[in-house]
């Protein structure tokens, strides 16, 4: 049986080349807590999310201009499931391509499968930051990636 990845596309109103200077650019549409570089190959990254609910480790592992960007996740501590290091040792890919004077990316988290505990929730997750962050950086300049500052709510 075939392993099925999270996969998601999307289709932008700018050039590849746009398209992968905003991927790179983790900061505008993922996260803004972000520790490292993310910009040249060999660079890592460290996210975190919600007082540490989620913090992983990316490598920039392949980076081809204007085609293609893959991160290898080298450590993950994810404290919102029993496996909390689910994401270790996958990989995070975005494919440019262009498409009828648009730009399509074809983003895949390799690893990221309907059996693992964190599927329904970091897919979920995705499809967002992909289709309403990214998107909205590349066709408008502004992304809602989540702000170091943003904590979880907590009951007084």
């Amino acid at each position: 049986m075939k392993q099925q990845d999270y996969a998601e596309t999307i289709t932008v109103n700018a050039t590849p080349h746009e398209a992968f200077t905003a991927i790179n650019n983790v900061t505008q549409w993922w996260t803004d807590n972000l520790e490292g570089n993310s910009q040249k190959l060999n660079d890592e990254f460290t996210v975190r999310f919600f007082d540490d609910i989620h913090v992983s480790t990316q490598k920039l592992i392949e980076l081809v201009p204007d085609k293609k960007v893959v991160w290898l996740v080298t450590h993950s501590t994810l404290n919102f499931i029993a496996d909390q290091d689910e994401w270790t040792g996958t990989k995070i890919t975005f494919e440019i391509s262009q498409h009828n004077n648009k730009t399509q990316i074809h983003f895949t988290h390799l690893g990221l499968i309907p059996q693992i505990e964190c599927f329904k929730d970091c897919s979920k997750a995705w499809a967002e930051y992909l289709q309403q962050s990214l998107a909205n950086l590349i066709n408008t300049g502004k992304g809602n990636p989540t702000l170091k500052e943003q904590k979880t709510q907590t009951v007084n």
